[in-house]
């Protein structure tokens, strides 16, 4: 293995993927990558060791690394906002003798994924009509939410990350508005990602759902955002639809608001692992009708490309070629 390979890693609440990359070509090719449970390891650094062990090339051909985390970014520190770590870029640098080791917001490191992107890994919601060099944003609904948006300056695409996860959720709807009142009620505030998440998926049952489940939803299971929306999907449960319906909702509308902030010309990129798993719900033309309606700016946004990545690996890929970049 030469000096152009990289350690990359897409740091989740609930997965953390790690993976050796050949970034001597324009996408970078993946030579290994594993998916391990994030809080099996007390801190990313012993994480890294056991990935490193179980490589026969160790870390000694790594000429740098980049890891995508899920929380804000300070200087070369971040700590991650649904696990109990601390990630300092310095200390992982020193403890594996890697000459550069670069963090990056979670999304940020999405973003940096979308001009190596093929056809194949993203399915597409709406084709519009993308301008050259636009804006380009990403949101992504998981254990939690992120956005960040791609602007090209001088020529190169550059990645802003943003914790509009955290923001307030705007109801649009009475139904949303019941959601709004429960969540207040029960947790002081409403995030965005308090409604567009796994965990959102929950809230959103717990608010509207009616007695008498015929799937059996267990709430307190912590697969129960899955259920729901696998009873919706199937037909077991028509008020389990009736949330997937409101979910789907809010999350058009909120990919419409990045839309709108980012003055995404360049196209829309729904990542994240709940997006794949619902494509039969996305695809309905409720999602694009939430994203659309923006009055007086329906046109704009109805001319914006919109697509669903399908590459689990997204972030992870966008961590390696950010390494190629600098």
């Amino acid at each position: 293995m030469s000096m152009t390979n990289v350690l990359a890693g897409d740091v989740g609440g609930t997965t953390t993927r790690l993976g050796l990359f050949d970034v001597s070509s324009t996408r970078p090719r993946a030579l290994t990558i594993r998916a391990l449970r994030t809080l099996d390891f007390p801190d990313l650094a012993v994480m890294i060791s056991s990935f490193l062990d179980s490589e026969a090339s160790g870390a000694s051909s790594i000429g740098s690394a980049c890891f995508g985390v899920a929380g804000p970014v300070a200087g070369d520190v971040a700590d991650l906002t649904n696990v109990p770590w601390r990630v300092d870029a310095n200390r992982v640098a020193k403890t594996f003798g890697l000459p550069r080791v670069s963090l990056l917001n979670d999304l940020e490191a999405m973003a940096y994924s979308l001009p190596v992107l093929l056809d194949s890994e993203v399915r597409v919601l709406q084709a519009g009509r993308p301008v050259s060099k636009g804006s380009i944003a990403v949101i992504a609904a998981g254990t939690g939410l992120g956005q960040a948006v791609l602007n090209c300056v001088d020529g190169r695409y550059r990645a802003q990350a943003a914790e509009a996860g955290h923001a307030d959720f705007a109801a649009r709807t009475d139904r949303d508005v019941t959601l709004l009142r429960d969540l207040t009620r029960r947790r002081g505030r409403a995030s965005v990602e308090d409604v567009i998440s796994g965990p959102g998926l929950t809230n959103i049952y717990r608010a509207i759902h009616g007695g008498g489940c015929s799937a059996n939803v267990d709430v307190q299971s912590p697969s129960a955002s899955e259920a729901i929306s696998s009873a919706a999907l199937n037909g077991a449960c028509k008020g389990c639809a009736e949330v997937l319906e409101l979910f789907v909702d809010a999350y058009g509308a909120e990919s419409g608001n990045l839309a709108l902030r980012a003055v995404a010309v360049g196209g829309v990129f729904i990542g994240g692992g709940i997006a794949p798993k619902i494509l039969p719900a996305l695809e309905t033309g409720r999602f694009m009708e939430a994203f659309r309606a923006k009055a007086p700016f329906e046109k704009m946004l109805a001319a914006m490309p919109v697509k669903v990545i399908l590459n689990s690996d997204a972030g992870l890929l966008g961590a390696a070629n950010f390494c190629s970049l600098i």
